[in-house]
């Protein structure tokens, strides 16, 4: 672990490989696991200030979780998560002619109708960010239907951190991510 600014920051997003490889699992994450995509509380607003826009891209059961739900939810131990579909698919789940998992919300970004790409939860995978009061802990997510991810990234040689580098760049900003390089250059040698 090392400490970039109010963030303490796993090694192991610089020490991992990965590259998302949809075709090998087709958007697992975005269906499997017991919760929704973890939400920042300014995302809340966005994402209800969005869904009109992005509700033609819904599928059906979608919709009516979104409409029966709200366009998040919050646990019970107050945490806001996006809603789920019979406790399994993400609300904003589409899928391709492949039948791979997309994100509507994505495509509704990707195509013009909305200025928000998804929810930086989504955006960061597999980097994990746990707000606490003084600091921000910043780890890497090790999830067994990702190992083809891991595969292709170790192939390509590509560490997470730059995986991600949009994202964190979106999370925290360009002098972190930059400050983030040269730490990775450091542990490096």
């Amino acid at each position: 672990m090392f400490q970039l600014g109010k963030t303490i920051v796993s090694e192991e997003i610089i020490e991992k490989d990965f590259v998302c490889n949809l075709s090998a699992c087709k958007g697992a994450c975005c269906i499997d696991g017991e919760a929704g995509a973890p939400l920042e509380e300014w995302e809340t607003q966005k994402l209800k200030e969005i869904y009109p826009v992005v509700k033609p891209y819904l599928r059906k059961e979608g919709v009516e979780a979104v409409e029966k739900q709200g366009a998040f939810v919050k646990t019970a131990q107050g945490e806001l998560e996006t809603p789920l579909i019979e406790g399994a698919d993400c609300a904003y789940v589409i899928f391709d002619k492949k039948g791979t998992a997309l994100c509507a919300i994505e495509e509704a970004y990707n195509q013009g109708e909305v200025d928000w790409k998804k929810p930086i939860s989504c955006h960061l995978y597999p980097v994990r960010v746990q707000d606490y009061t003084e600091f921000s802990a910043v780890n890497y997510h090790k999830w067994e239907i990702c190992d083809d991810a891991c595969t292709l990234g170790k192939e390509l040689q590509v560490p997470v951190y730059k995986f991600v580098k949009q994202a964190l760049i979106r999370k925290f900003g360009e002098d972190w991510y930059m400050e983030l390089e040269k730490v990775a250059k450091d542990l490096k040698k």
